[in-house]
């Protein structure tokens, strides 16, 4: 296989960005490619320098996405983390390491920006996805919660 070009996302990316989102049996839900929401919130993310919404392209497409979102902090000495979210490898590219290599270039981004934490949180009906995220060496360490403000 070609060795995938990982890079920050571009607007032009924002339509398969989209695409890899809405690809699985959660995304299919709660995803609506085309809706003018995802251009704002786009605009925001690039203009933010604690966001890194980043791209796996290969052979001109667009086949992984995931965004690291850096947060500075007080607890452990003022060590800033890095949360990993949307992690996403279109289906036809899965299970190729692609989804390895595109989360331990994210790793290598975070030590860069002084990172000491890297941290996620998954859908706790994605079971493939924790087995992959424990094969990378994270670790099961906490219980997640969300209160959803809806609309």
């Amino acid at each position: 296989m070609t060795s995938p070009v990982l890079r920050r996302a571009v607007e032009a990316d924002l339509p398969a960005i989209v695409d890899l989102l809405a690809d699985d049996s959660l995304g299919r839900t709660r995803e609506r490619p085309g809706d003018p929401g995802y251009a704002a919130a786009f605009a925001a993310i690039d203009a933010d320098p604690n966001q890194l919404l980043a791209v796996a392209e290969l052979d001109g497409a667009i086949v992984g996405t995931l965004q690291l979102t850096f947060i500075p902090g007080l607890s452990h000495a003022g060590a800033t983390r890095a949360q990993l979210e949307a992690v996403r490898i279109r289906a036809d590219r899965r299970g190729g390491g692609l989804g390895r290599e595109l989360v331990e270039w994210a790793v290598r981004q975070a030590r860069q920006r002084g990172a000491r934490i890297v941290q996620l949180t998954s859908n706790a009906s994605r079971q493939r996805a924790h087995r992959f995220y424990e094969r990378l060496g994270f670790e099961l360490s906490h219980v997640g919660m969300k209160l959803d403000l809806g609309r």
